[in-house]
């Protein structure tokens, strides 16, 4: 006999398992689905570009894996990127700015290349990269600015190499660039610039050259470049600028060559160079008012300076040996100005020639010019030594031939005598000594009668006013 109460039972219950499984089979029609599990990504490439600017504006992208334009990330008020879970690249410029409450970049975990630009600018609530952990590639340049609550760049770990320019700016709570471990190259310029609580170069440890310039600037934290112990090369120039507590360039260890300048610039701290001991060859060399710089032996073994070489405001500089490897000719300008405890230019002995300006002057201490004595024929520009107070003579430059413009010896007031200057024959434009106490005019006047090309103009005075025998014919 058939139990009817069973049967019934059955039949309801298996009314019931058909419900169940169409309701979990979604709908199509535009019903009330209302499952909220992971986005498929089967969307392909949205084609042009796209700019959020409110939080609705994410479900557009749900599902894309590429965006072929650029992609704009400009809202105030996002909270979460999750819908852009799908992205995997960026054909263009991807930008993520000026995103107040947005505290992290998850949702972009898929992203492994930006094929132009990649700017992370103004997001005051973010605090770490680590949503941009697939990230191996940026074409162009990574630029990492004025996020005020970012204190590493973990999340970049995968990051290889940008083709650009890499800049990290003005990240005041920024404590250390590790995130960075992978970077072996930046085809740009590295730009450090004005990190205010950076302390470690540590995650640079990887990176090998830079094919434009290197800045590092106005961290003032920072006291040492460890971490940069693998760079071996900088394209161009190589900038190290206005960090107050800098104290050692240690992390240098590796660097051979600089192809254009190397500035080191008002590091306040900075007593030596030895961290610079493998370079050996700069465009220019320029030496400005590092304070508590006291000698330059980290540069001994540099044997080239091709264009100048600019030493000035060093006020604790006491010698120039570290330069004594340097041979051959500077095409532009010698300039040795301020550097108020140098006694002596012993150390750049093996130069031959200079294309540009040879200026020393206001070097309080400097006694004699004996260390410039391989220095011979013209000089291709000025002439000029003013404001040396302990300067005796000239002989070191009794090599030199030609002013190819001005003559300017000034203010020099133990100066006694010109007996340097004995094989000059030539000044190109403007012939001027004056203000140097005890330097008799007849010296003066003696230098004037050898000059057999120009000057065009002559300005002798307040020398040492005496009574010559005979009389040069030159003497004004």
């Amino acid at each position: 006999m058939i139990d009817i109460k069973n049967l019934s039972l059955v039949l309801v219950l298996a009314v019931a398992v058909a419900s169940c499984s169409d309701d979990s089979s979604g709908s199509d029609d535009g019903g009330t689905d209302t499952d909220t599990g992971p986005v498929e990504c089967n969307l392909g490439e949205y084609s042009g570009d796209f700019e959020i600017t409110e939080q609705p504006d994410l479900a557009t992208l749900a599902g894309y894996t590429s965006i072929s334009g650029d992609l704009g990330i400009n809202c105030s008020l996002c909270t979460d990127l999750s819908e852009l879970n799908c992205l995997a690249s960026v054909g263009e410029h991807l930008s993520i700015d000026n995103n107040d409450a947005l505290t992290s970049l998850d949702g972009l975990n898929a992203l492994t290349s930006v094929g132009e630009d990649l700017l992370i600018e103004r997001n005051d609530a973010i605090t770490s990269l680590d949503g941009l952990s697939a990230l191996t590639l940026v074409d162009g340049d990574l630029l990492i600015e004025n996020n005020d609550a970012i204190t590493s760049l973990d999340g970049l770990n995968a990051l290889i190499s940008v083709d650009g320019n890499l800049r990290i700016w003005r990240n005041s709570a920024l404590t250390n660039l590790n995130g960075l471990n992978a970077l072996d190259s930046v085809g740009g310029t590295l730009n450090i610039y004005n990190n205010n609580a950076l302390i470690d170069m540590g995650g640079l440890s990887a990176l090998t050259s830079t094919g434009v310039h290197l800045v590092i600037e106005n961290n003032h934290a920072l006291p040492n470049l460890n971490g940069l112990g693998a760079l071996t090369s900088v394209g161009e120039y190589l900038q190290i600028l206005e960090n107050a507590t800098l104290a050692s360039l240690n992390g240098l260890s590796a660097l051979t060559s600089v192809g254009g300048e190397l500035k080191i610039h008002e590091n306040a701290a900075l007593e030596n160079l030895d961290g610079l001991s493998t370079l050996t060859s700069v465009g220019d060399l320029i030496l400005y008012c590092n304070e508590a710089l006291t000698n330059l032996n980290g540069l001994s073994g540099v044997t080239s300076v091709e264009w100048g070489l600019w030493i000035e405001g060093n006020t604790s500089l006491t010698s120039l040996a570290g330069l004594n490897g340097v041979t051959g000719s500077v095409d532009g300008d010698l300039w040795i100005i301020a550097n108020t405890a140098l006694t002596d230019l012993d150390g750049p002995s093996g130069l031959t020639s200079v294309g540009g300006d040879l200026w020393i002057a206001n070097n309080d201490d400097l006694l004699n010019v004996d260390g410039l004595s391989g220095i011979a024929g013209p000089v291709g520009e000025d002439l000029a030594l003013g404001n040396n107070e302990s300067l005796v003579n000239l002989d070191g430059l009794s090599g030199i031939t030609s002013a190819g413009d001005d003559l300017w010896i000034r203010d020099n007031p133990a100066l006694a005598n010109l007996d340097g200057l004995s094989a000059l024959t030539s000044v190109g434009d403007e012939f001027s000594i004056y203000e140097n106490d005890i330097l008799p005019d007849c010296e003066v006047c003696e230098v004037l009668d050898q000059i057999t090309s120009g000057p065009v103009s002559i300005d002798v005075h307040s020398n040492l006013d005496d009574l010559c025998t005979p009389v040069p014919d030159s003497c004004p």
